[in-house]
């Protein structure tokens, strides 16, 4: 056991004492040491409940024959910290988040660790540090919030968003916009929708470090308890067996994960983390596969933002263990890979039957024969950018307009809320990128604000940022080159037209090479924005969104 180097033999006496400190008898040094790494915190409401959680993984573990020892882990709202300079520090969390982790981890000699997150940035930096740890480890996450309930239709976080741009445009009173704040978040967990935390929680069963029900029972279920007790029995399971991360993330349950993600309809954030983690797992994993993928995947699901159903709806429509027995149908799926179930998926999903065809579309008559997610390429985006294929309107899937350009979000936002964007045109805001911005910024306001205003479906705002999971319509994202490198997004100027055309792959500015080539030419980089703390040393080190956003070594 590796706690035996803090546990055994003379020369760890004085580690001993210092368990003695804590409370810990010899009963409890016998037995494996079990790291709980805890994101419980009172600020994000996905995180609220955790440590009801960890006190049901604790007693899971102990059941399990193992000493529980709990430690924690930070976590950002991307909620709260949208539409400010909070936005900046959310997708850096993902590495600090991994860091400390492995620091605690390795410090304390844990034998095996069970990872309790919840939302966004928290699950990849999570799965990050396991592969990289790669000690036996189950996950068990915080669960997704119940949708509310405006006017006796389900809503989540993103019709909230959307509230405000609709009262910008005039179609909605100020009365309106409080019954939807009051009424739109009625419960913990991670917001109702398949936002980046809901996405991700759901890739962690596809990859194959969660339980079945990870991503998809609700918050406030009593059966989120009874998931955690058993993830803290599995850990134990698990370590006896000896199956570590590594023998369970490997290239092929990477695959799998992109192919639940085209069918579920994730988030484009999905597209940063599955390639971070994959690198941690030794895994190279170019996205330009993700159109492979997609081009063989039926897109299954249409949850909200893209449609009327939520994550309560496909938890009882089977979960994620349905949608991939679907996929089976067809041998989409690598069925033969460990996960931390100790069986195989195709163990794991053998029986696990679609209980709603409207929420999960039989593989026969899917909402489209290609997957949710796609990736673009061309003169704007010569390494890629990736657009949600399953949120965008057909109208929206070709489309050309003229450029309108801003530097930054806040210039974008007040353009739209101003009204100043017309029908036809295309948002093009940069130097919001890993390094540019730094931190890669969300855009959840400026698409809702277009949505909100009722421009959905006819403008499209293209970005080296990214976006929000809650986000709709045709935005396109992760533009690389960035801005801040010089990329061809920092070369477009107001008035150029730019081509969209999705079924195709393609992303365009209308601009002869050789005009180009002379914008380059007189370019000039911008001072960064920030220049001390922890983003100053983030973006000397991130490298660019088609490559996850990880850091350079």
């Amino acid at each position: 056991m590796k706690s035996d180097a803090v546990t055994k033999g003379m020369q760890q006496a004085p580690h001993r004492s210092l368990f003695n400190a804590l409370g810990l008898t010899r009963e409890e040094l016998d037995r494996p040491l079990v790291g709980i790494v805890s994101s419980y915190n009172e600020i994000v409401p996905g995180h609220m409940n955790l440590d009801k959680i960890v006190e049901a993984v604790k007693l899971g573990v102990a059941m399990g024959g193992g000493t529980p020892i709990v430690f924690p882990a930070i976590a950002v709202c991307d909620g709260i910290a949208m539409g400010h300079v909070g936005m900046k520090y959310s997708l850096v969390t993902r590495d600090l988040i991994a860091d400390s982790t492995e620091c605690m981890a390795l410090a304390h000699q844990f034998d095996a660790l069970v990872m309790v997150p919840n939302c966004d940035k928290n699950v990849p930096g999570l799965l990050m540090a396991a592969a990289r740890i790669n000690v036996p480890t189950v996950f068990v996450s915080g669960g997704p919030m119940l949708a509310g309930h405006v006017k006796g239709q389900k809503r989540s976080l993103s019709s909230m968003f959307e509230a405000v741009g609709a009262h910008a445009a005039g179609h909605m009173t100020e009365e309106d916009v409080q019954e939807f704040e009051e009424k739109v978040c009625p419960t913990c967990g991670s917001c109702s929708g398949m936002y980046t935390a809901n996405s991700m929680n759901c890739l962690t069963e596809a990859l194959g470090m969660g339980l079945k029900g990870n991503g998809t029972i609700p918050a406030v279920y009593s059966e989120r308890i009874k998931l955690a007790k058993h993830a803290g029995m599995q850990v134990m399971e698990l370590l006896r067996r000896n199956i570590r991360p590594q023998d369970i993330m490997t290239e092929k349950a990477f695959l799998n994960a992109l192919t639940v993600d085209m069918a579920l309809g994730c988030s484009t954030n999905s597209m940063l983390h599955l390639p971070a983690i994959a690198h941690e797992a030794g895994v190279e994993l170019n996205m330009e596969i993700a159109n492979e993928i997609s081009a063989r995947t039926p897109n299954l699901c249409h949850l909200a933002p893209a449609g009327p159903t939520y994550m309560e709806d496909l938890n009882e429509a089977g979960g994620v263990y349905a949608v991939m027995n679907e996929l089976d149908k067809k041998k989409l799926l690598h069925t033969d890979l460990m996960t931390v179930t100790g069986k195989t998926v195709g163990e794991n999903i053998a029986g696990c039957t679609n209980r709603s065809p409207e929420v999960i579309r039989p593989i026969d008559n899917p909402y489209s024969e290609i997957g949710g997610i796609a990736v673009l390429k061309g003169n704007l985006a010569p390494d890629t950018a990736v657009v949600k294929r399953s949120a965008v309107v057909p109208e929206m899937m070709v489309h050309e307009g003229p450029a309108r350009v801003f530097d930054c979000e806040e210039d974008a936002i007040e353009a739209i809320k101003g009204g100043k964007i017309e029908t036809g045109d295309v948002v093009v805001i940069r130097y919001e990128g890993p390094k540019g911005g730094p931190g890669m910024r969300e855009m959840l306001n400026p698409t809702s604000a277009i949505a909100g205003m009722g421009l959905g479906s006819t403008v499209a705002l293209i970005t080296d940022g990214r976006f929000s999971g809650a986000s709709r319509g045709a935005s396109i994202g992760h533009v690389s080159p960035e801005a801040a490198v010089g990329g061809p997004i920092a070369l477009v100027e107001e008035g150029d037209r730019i081509r969209i055309d999705i079924p195709a792959n393609r992303l365009e500015v209308l601009v002869s090479d050789e005009e180009m080539a002379a914008r380059k030419a007189g370019w000039q980089p911008r001072d960064p924005r920030v220049t001390t703390g922890y983003l100053a040393r983030y973006a000397k080190m991130v490298t660019s969104g088609n490559r996850g956003a990880v850091l350079e070594k």
